[in-house]
């Protein structure tokens, strides 16, 4: 079953996040921290911000990602949200810095989180 989280960032700039449809111990651990907050970190065209939880990484974890798509990185408990290249990236797709527990997608345009600049505050919460 998919779930919908809004990802709402200090300059009132919002998305919502749908869930992959199937439910992982990474997705039921940020679905049971909900609401939280953080504060974002920018690689290349990707932010990424602390998480207060933590899951294994899962089978069908990869580094190689797709624009939009939303991700859980075990090794240092952070969501990221993939919107082009990262330092890590041999082409046009996002690469994470390593294998990442997917969590789902950005229903927006996710080019458009550009604009959001390193240390933005960050909330996330049901939809």
């Amino acid at each position: 079953m998919k779930h919908r989280m809004l990802l709402r960032f200090a300059e009132r700039t919002q998305f919502m996040i749908e869930t992959r449809d199937d439910e992982t111990d990474t997705v039921t651990g940020l679905l049971e921290s909900l609401p939280f907050e953080s504060a974002v970190n920018r690689w290349g065209e990707e932010i990424y911000f602390d998480a207060p939880f933590s899951s294994p990484l899962e089978a069908d974890a990869r580094a190689e990602m797709d624009v939009g798509e939303v991700a859980f990185w075990p090794t240092g408990n952070a969501l990221a949200i993939f919107f082009g290249p990262t330092p890590a990236s041999t082409g046009p797709r996002p690469r994470a810095y390593s294998e990442c527990n997917l969590v789902g997608r950005v229903l927006e345009n996710a080019s458009e989180l550009t604009g959001i600049a390193p240390g933005t505050s960050v909330r996330i919460e049901r939809a």
